[in-house]
């Protein structure tokens, strides 16, 4: 059974919780957007599941009702006593007391298993996780999570349009992102002043270019989106360096794909 929102409130009133700002702490209290999240991530008996930022139990629970072996992480330590207590009677669940941004991720999933991060995360912790996750932690061959639609967005925005930018470059080095749904304000403890949405990455085998190198050119090319590349890389990559990449000087970072972005970066630390 998922938690409604009358459970959220009882939950709080009766262990004198409340949801902490500084964490961004936003509680789903809809069984059906649960249920579906748990339904998206396509799960099954034979997964491993890690979830960051458990809370209450609400998602923790539709993920255990498909069979997955769940790790739930949470940092608050005065909601993980209440997160144990909810989870007690589900075999299939680990929780877990720990800052996701602190984690050894070797440590804590095991390197040798494929694992799912599913997760309603933070708002304020949403972008640096998916990107740590992705730099660093290969395991995780699949990732959905709700995060800020403007976020979501990014993660899965196409070359020339306004969302593209540095992590949409690193969702596409990395593998494949879209926006799989829109989750209103509504069905959150507290409600936030903006929509949620559903992204889903899902892991490729990435170019072979080298990811630090690549990651340093594009975050100094988006520094100065406004400008041309043959401005905003001066000094760093020549007129004769563009035209063997095959990008135009006069382009700017959002027009180029991530395999001309590799092209570029080839050919600047090749030379």
């Amino acid at each position: 059974m998922t938690h409604s929102r009358p459970r959220i409130h009882d939950l709080l009133e009766a262990h004198s919780l409340a949801p902490r700002r500084d964490l961004g702490q936003n509680f789903v209290a809809d069984p059906n957007t649960v249920r579906r999240i748990a339904y998206l991530a396509r799960v099954g008996p034979t997964d491993h599941v890690v979830e960051v930022g458990a809370g209450l139990g609400s998602l923790t629970l539709a993920l255990a009702d498909t069979g997955a072996d769940v790790t739930a992480i949470e940092v608050d330590a005065g909601m993980v006593p209440v997160l144990r207590n909810e989870v007690a009677n589900r075999e299939n669940v680990r929780v877990v007391e720990a800052d996701a941004m602190r984690l050894d991720w070797d440590e804590m999933l095991d390197p040798t298993i494929k694992w799912v991060l599913v997760a309603n995360l933070p708002y304020n912790v949403g972008t640096p996780l998916v990107c740590d996750i992705l730099d660093f932690v290969p395991q995780v061959e699949r990732i959905l999570v709700m995060v800020q639609r403007e976020v979501a967005e990014r993660f899965a925005a196409a070359p020339s349009t306004s969302a593209y930018g540095a992590i949409s470059v690193k969702a596409a080095y990395w593998g494949t992102a879209r926006i799989v749904g829109i989750v209103p304000s509504t069905v959150f403890v507290p409600r936030p002043n903006v929509e949620s949405a559903l992204v889903d990455i899902t892991r490729r085998t990435p170019p072979t270019t080298d990811p630090v190198e690549l990651f340093t050119l594009v975050k100094t090319a988006f520094g100065q989106r406004r400008k041309m590349l043959r401005k905003s890389l001066s000094g760093i990559v020549t007129a004769e360096q563009f035209e063997a990449a095959a990008v135009a000087g006069t382009s700017r970072p959002e027009e180029l794909n991530v395999d001309a972005w590799c092209r570029l970066t080839e050919i600047v630390h090749d030379n």
